[in-house]
């Protein structure tokens, strides 16, 4: 597979990142062999008006479409712009991906849980594993009112209980439960959780436009993917892409959906 350089590039969180970005004289390390490889989008605002939100989408799924061998996606909340009529609307789009997909509910997904469910097809909260021995979380962090929330202390605890087995834990919240940046919450009890399980390697958050590099809390990864839609943030709208090799080591990189320039990376 080709592998485009990387764009040297100073995130809000530079200072703070202690992980080795897997970038070496030049030279970048992806896993050899990947056994798992998937990819997070976050924000696409379908419906947000004076935003071109349908060219938006169609880039976004012609660049997932270039890469290679994509497992599934996940949209990590705000699909949508507020208004529900668009939650349909934006499936049929999901819909036209050549993988499968998973949908987060963000805070401007502004329909109640059942009717969520009711087009989705999954509740708000979710889990699944992948290929016997990858754990994925999809928690919900808002309401129909779009409200700023902790996530389901029960819902978390549990899965992550019946995940402890697997070799690889990946969490995805729309809402960082930290506020460490503009728009994320306190919640301690959530932290405290994910930091006390060893297997989680990271979690994965949209919501704050502006943001797209990575954090640390009791040593777990907490990354960001910026956003491919709505009206303000990163000048690089783009999409996350994550990585898992045949050793286990995985890695995460931040793509440009312009042009599919990797713009930062990290391992994990």
């Amino acid at each position: 597979m080709n592998r485009r350089p990387f764009l040297k590039k100073l995130t809000v969180f530079s200072s703070a990142i202690s992980t080795m970005p897997f970038i070496t004289f030049g030279k970048t390390h992806f896993p050899l062999s990947p056994t798992l490889k998937f990819i997070i989008a976050s924000d696409g605002h379908f419906g947000q008006p004076d935003t071109d939100f349908e060219k938006t989408h169609k880039e976004l799924i012609e660049a997932i479409h270039l890469e290679e061998n994509v497992d599934f996606v996940v949209f990590n909340g705000d699909l949508i712009h507020d208004e529900p009529k668009w939650m349909p609307e934006v499936k049929k789009v999901y819909d036209t991906l050549k993988v499968p997909y998973f949908p987060v509910k963000g805070n401007h997904d502004r329909i109640s849980e059942k009717e969520w469910e009711n087009i989705w097809g999954i509740p708000a909260d979710y889990s699944f594993v992948s290929k016997e021995k990858y754990g994925f979380i999809l928690a919900n962090c808002s309401n129909q009112a779009g409200d700023y929330l902790c996530v389901n202390t029960e819902f978390l605890k549990k899965k992550l209980e019946d995940f402890k087995n697997l070799s690889h834990v990946f969490i995805c919240i729309h809402i960082s439960q930290n506020d460490w940046t503009k728009h994320g919450i306190a919640c301690e009890e959530i932290l405290e959780m994910i930091g006390s399980n060893p297997n989680v390697r990271a979690v994965f958050h949209g919501h704050d436009h502006d943001v797209d590099g990575i954090m640390l809390n009791k040593k777990k990864p907490y990354l960001w993917s910026g956003h491919f839609g709505g009206s303000w943030g990163s000048p690089h709208p783009g999409y996350r892409v994550c990585e898992v090799g045949e050793n286990g080591n995985t890695v995460t990189y931040l793509k440009a959906m312009k042009d599919g320039m990797i713009l930062s990376g990290h391992t994990i």
